[in-house]
């Protein structure tokens, strides 16, 4: 398999993926409006997307993660949030998420960061086994909060 980064001209083939990543987490399809949001992120420069694809078929995704930055002001250094990683049915078992959370791990110390966050679902065993694997550690440290927006 090879990662990489991609562009604008990959919207097409990520935007199904994306869809069923929505899916998987209980939110409708929007399949148009999925992909517009992925034109905005990627046309603004807001996320970097990785893209894993087949060796003999470079129009075949396996699977896909999407990073967005931030800050942390304590460390005065860059954070990269590993938002979203999903890897398509027939491609599971054969270590498409770890290949692509090496290269973002890979990308998140080329550009200086402090460190890279997750987040995933408190019953999501095989996401958490995965992100352990590769040095992700539940933070002990600070507890996280939710404060819903209502768009009223």
């Amino acid at each position: 398999m090879r990662i990489i980064q991609a562009s604008l001209e990959h919207l097409d083939m990520i935007t199904p993926l994306f869809v069923k990543y929505r899916e998987f987490y209980g939110e409708l399809p929007f399949p148009d409006s999925s992909r517009a949001f992925l034109e905005k992120r990627l046309r603004r420069k807001e996320s970097v997307i990785y893209l894993a694809l087949a060796d003999n078929d470079d129009s075949k995704i396996l699977g896909f993660c999407q990073l967005y930055p931030s800050f942390s002001s304590l460390s005065l250094k860059r954070v990269w949030i590993l938002n979203d990683i999903y890897v398509a049915e027939d491609a599971r078992r054969m270590l498409v998420a770890d290949h692509l959370m090496r290269t973002a791990k890979k990308m998140a110390k080329e550009t200086q960061a402090v460190r890279m966050r997750v987040s995933t679902s408190s019953n999501n065993d095989v996401a958490q086994k995965v992100y352990e694997s590769i040095g992700f550690r539940e933070d002990a440290e600070f507890k996280n909060y939710v404060l819903p927006i209502s768009q009223d």
